[in-house]
C-alpha cells in the first residue's frame, strides 16, 4: 500500500517546478550564443535536483529552472542577459552574465 503512495507522489514532484522568478530577473534575456558588443558581468553556476528517488525529471524542466536561476542572479550582477556555456550536466549549469542595456 505504501509502495504505490510512494511511487504516485515521486511522479508528481517530479512535474512540479520549485524555481521561482526573482523581482527583476523577468527583465533579464537568455541568449543561445555569447552577445556581441556587451560588458561581461561574471559566470554564475546554478544547481537544480535533476532526480528524485532514482527518477530522473523531466530534462526540459530541469533546464527551464536552471535558466530561471540563471535570470534570478544576473541582476545581483548587473547584467540583463544570460547565455549557457555549457550543457547542463547532472542538474548543474554555467551561465556567463551580461550587460548590454537592452
Amino acid at each position: 500500500m505504501r509502495l504505490p503512495l510512494l511511487l504516485a507522489l515521486t511522479l508528481t514532484a517530479t512535474a512540479c517546478t520549485w524555481v521561482h522568478m526573482a523581482p527583476g530577473a523577468s527583465a533579464v534575456r537568455v541568449a543561445s550564443t555569447a552577445p556581441t558588443g556587451c560588458e561581461k558581468r561574471g559566470e554564475v553556476e546554478v544547481s537544480v535536483k535533476h532526480s528524485i528517488a532514482f527518477i530522473d525529471r523531466n530534462p526540459l524542466r530541469v533546464r527551464d529552472e536552471l535558466e530561471t536561476l540563471a535570470r534570478n542572479e544576473a541582476p545581483g550582477l548587473g547584467a540583463d542577459t544570460v547565455h549557457p556555456l555549457a550543457e547542463p550536466v547532472r542538474g548543474s549549469q554555467r551561465f556567463a552574465a551580461w550587460r548590454c542595456g537592452n
